[in-house]
């Protein structure tokens, strides 16, 4: 139990040096994450501490790049996708209050450019690419030069998920024992798995109507199932680690879809129930299930949001690509050779 009422802008300034320095400006991308151990619960709210572990796969391209520049008319400017955002908006108070854990309380007036390439606040990660792509280019902006441990820990103030995406590949994020949090932040797992293929099945690209901290905050306060949550999501990640070992697909993608499947249980066990499917959500599930009895490994995962995520193998992509009109496919570790030389490729078994 957390004993010490620790603010964000406490923990940020320990790590802060008197005088901030600012470039011209900074740019930086981070991609978007797929839990495959989800992230559900908070210990503690103002630091987003979770209740457990959990653990993730990168989307490579897909994400948020954001560039930081001074603003030339004395008050910050948020832009998404384009478009100035009017300051007061839900989107630029997020932005702006996290920027202002940084400036010490001086006048840095600043653009915030945020270009997502996956759709914003529908269920597909952009919120956690977002705060790690602007937790990094106030890194660069600064020149603050802290560890990546520290940046994810400092992203994960701005949304939990965004822990995750400091790094690309596997990544865990470890849910930690101190007060402060600060040993709650993600690390890359040396871990590459060439043929493994995240296809996005975008239901609705619709802002959902329950964003992820209410949902979570309401499950957590009136679901009495959530109780079993903690336990689960522990085995569950021993168990994908396992898999991840072993290159063992099948295993991967059935512990991950029933860890996806528990989460939203808890979800609709809470009151009033928190519901993110639509029916064609529903009719994905249905035929990912009739192609696995057919004998087509294929698994799914949700986060808090209608589209699915499938996980299948290369071998089975063409056949999905029909099977699902409009899936956008994702390979993981197309760019593996960036990963560094201590990596271990996964080898299915024979």
């Amino acid at each position: 139990m957390l004993t010490e009422n620790f603010t964000k802008a406490d923990i940020v300034a320990r790590y802060l040096p008197e005088k901030l320095i600012a470039t011209d400006q900074a740019e930086a991308f981070a991609p978007s994450n797929i839990a495959l151990c989800k992230y559900w619960g908070k210990r503690q709210s103002e630091l987003n501490l979770p209740v457990n572990s959990s653990l993730s796969i990168s989307l490579a391209h897909l994400g948020t790049r954001t560039q930081i520049r001074p603003s030339q008319t004395g008050e910050d400017q948020v832009v998404l996708n384009g478009q100035l955002l009017p300051v007061e908006s839900s989107f630029a108070c997020k932005v702006i209050s996290f920027v202002d854990l940084f400036r010490r309380g001086r006048s840095y007036p600043l653009i915030v450019d945020t270009r997502n390439n996956i759709p914003t606040a529908a269920g597909l990660a952009s919120s956690a690419s977002g705060f790690a792509a602007l937790t990094q280019a106030i890194n660069q902006y600064f020149q603050l030069q802290l560890p990546d441990a520290v940046l994810s820990a400092f992203a994960r103030m701005g949304s939990g998920s965004a822990s995750r995406s400091i790094y690309s590949g596997f990544v865990e994020w470890r849910m930690g024992l101190q007060e402060d949090g600060m040993d709650s932040h993600a690390y890359p797992l040396d871990i590459i798995w060439p043929d493994l293929r995240v296809g996005l099945v975008k239901v609705s690209t619709a802002v959902k109507a329950v964003d992820s901290r209410s949902g979570m905050k309401r499950t957590v306060e009136t679901a009495s199932l959530y109780q079993s949550w903690p336990a689960q999501a522990a085995q569950d990640l021993e168990k994908i680690h396992q898999a991840l070992s072993d290159g063992n697909f099948s295993e991967l993608g059935a512990v991950a879809e029933h860890n996806a499947m528990s989460m939203h249980a808890t979800m609709i066990a809470s009151w009033p129930p928190l519901l993110y499917w639509q029916p064609d959500s529903v009719v994905a599930m249905q035929k990912i299930w009739a192609l696995r009895e057919a004998g087509v490994e294929v698994y799914f995962t949700m986060d808090a949001g209608p589209n699915l995520k499938l996980l299948f193998q290369e071998k089975n992509q063409a056949l999905l690509e029909t099977e699902f009109p409009g899936l956008e496919v994702v390979a993981p570790f197309e760019a593996s050779e960036s990963l560094n030389s201590s990596t271990t490729t996964v080898k299915e078994p024979s």
